[in-house]
């Protein structure tokens, strides 16, 4: 806190080779949720006790549920020699001691820089007899030196589809759907709204069950979520792939009709209105259906909500940060909502990203690959009424003295984002209901008392 009160007001100085307080973690974290939404599935860190250690605890923090994963275990000498050996025992264990129907491995700096053979060293694995008949071993190359989390969540789902679908030459009715990084409460409500419009779907990786699994009394290591293997080999199979989130989910549907001709349509993530409109309209461009009126009636209570609390969320500023696909949804809803989007920052980088930020927001203070203390100095010099952002936010909400809407990840001091969807119509109802709290309650805070009202 002391730290922040030093940054500068005034004129922004561009830093290419200095980053400070980064609006982003590294690719393994990613890797490791998406291989966590396969059924069955103990995601594999190439690479140190300390890189794995670090991966589980954030996630773990995150979702105040134990993560499961294993590790190569590399030494000083594992940086010399290479990291086969380690690989090779370690898949013997991993088998013989914990049983799992698959392993999906992802590198780290240490084994992307020694250069390590992975997709070698597994088939060898499985030559020597260390892999069982029947269990599955796939990779991904995630380095932490490039690219953030989002990225490593994009590359684990694209193998996914590189090593586990197949395509039978069958003629399918099935959607395959390939959610970006969102939480299990939107995975959720994502497989919700596509049974209520008819459509047959497979969905991966699917953490809806894995990381808000139940309290049973009785230590569970694999929980009954995520995506069957029998189900993302159907991928292959599907009429059609529908990818939410550009960033997230780009590389895992070109994946898809690279090797088996599944044509697919990349979306927005269907946060708010609009977003979820444009998805449900994708599906419906391919499969004819009619919208039930469940989902009108949805919709319509999310505009009704906007029409009458408009008046408290008009004009208001606001500044987010965090990741990519969730900005550009939630820059354009925000939108939608009357307010004003001044500032948006995400540590990841990408000219698709900036291009469509300014398509949804033109006006707005936009740094792709920026990092906190840029936000903060943005903030500074043109306060906000709202930040929104991951737990790292709160300091500067503290320091500035803005109201703060956690949304994203890492959210480490608060409960719910799990359970709670924050995707399509009734998600979109769960945002603006937090907006309108949080800014109330500043009214309720900062009124003068003869003009506190009961009714607002």
């Amino acid at each position: 806190m002391t730290i922040l009160r030093h940054t500068p007001k005034g004129e922004i100085q561009e830093r290419s080779a200095l980053v400070i307080n980064p609006a982003k973690t590294c690719q393994p974290i990613g890797a490791m949720y998406a291989a966590l939404g396969i059924h069955g599935c103990l995601p594999h860190s190439h690479g140190s006790q300390g890189c794995c250690s670090y991966h589980r605890s954030t996630l773990t923090r995150h979702y105040k549920d134990p993560v499961m994963a294993s590790t190569s275990s590399f030494t000083e000498g594992t940086a010399v020699f290479g990291g086969q050996a380690n690989l090779l025992t370690a898949l013997q264990t991993i088998f013989s001691v914990y049983d799992p129907k698959v392993v999906a491995i992802h590198t780290t700096c240490l084994s992307e820089t020694i250069g390590d053979d992975v997709p070698q060293i597994a088939k060898k694995a499985k030559e020597e007899g260390k892999v069982p008949e029947g269990k599955v071993v796939f990779h991904a190359n995630t380095p932490s030196y490039t690219g953030t989390h989002v990225t490593g969540y994009a590359n684990m789902v694209q193998s996914m589809v590189k090593y586990l679908t197949q395509s039978t030459d069958e003629t399918s009715e099935h959607a395959a759907i390939l959610p970006g990084w969102v939480e299990p409460s939107d995975m959720r409500e994502i497989k919700r709204i596509v049974s209520l419009l008819g459509v047959e779907y497979v969905m991966f990786p699917d953490t809806d069950g894995v990381f808000d699994a139940p309290m049973t009394g009785k230590h569970v290591f694999y929980p009954k979520g995520g995506a069957k293997l029998e189900d993302i080999a159907r991928g292959g199979d599907a009429k059609h792939s529908f990818a939410l989130g550009h960033v997230a989910t780009t590389a895992a549907s070109e994946e898809l009709t690279k090797l088996h001709k599944v044509p697919g349509t990349v979306v927005d993530l269907p946060i708010g209105i609009a977003a979820t409109d444009r998805f449900i309209e994708a599906m419906r461009a391919v499969y004819g259906f009619e919208v039930p009126e469940s989902l009108n009636d949805e919709r319509g209570k999310l505009v009704d909500l906007l029409s009458d609390m408009e008046q408290y969320l008009w004009g208001r500023k606001v500044a987010i940060f965090g990741d990519p696909d969730q900005l550009i949804a939630l820059t354009e809803f925000l939108g939608t909502m009357g307010m004003v989007v001044r500032h948006i920052v995400t540590g990841t980088e990408s000219k698709y990203i900036e291009a469509r930020l300014k398509e949804v927001n033109p006006e707005a203070n936009i740094k792709v690959g920026g990092d906190m203390f840029h936000l903060h100095q943005l903030m500074k010099n043109e306060p906000v009424d709202l930040l929104i952002g991951n737990t790292y936010g709160k300091y500067m909400a503290r320091d500035e003295d803005v109201p703060f809407l956690r949304s994203g990840f890492p959210i480490l001091d608060r409960q719910g984002h799990q359970h709670f969807p924050t995707v399509g119509y009734m998600g979109g109802i769960r945002l603006v209901e937090q907006i309108l709290t949080l800014i109330m309650d500043r009214i309720d805070r900062d009124v003068e008392e003869h003009k506190l009202e009961l009714q607002m």
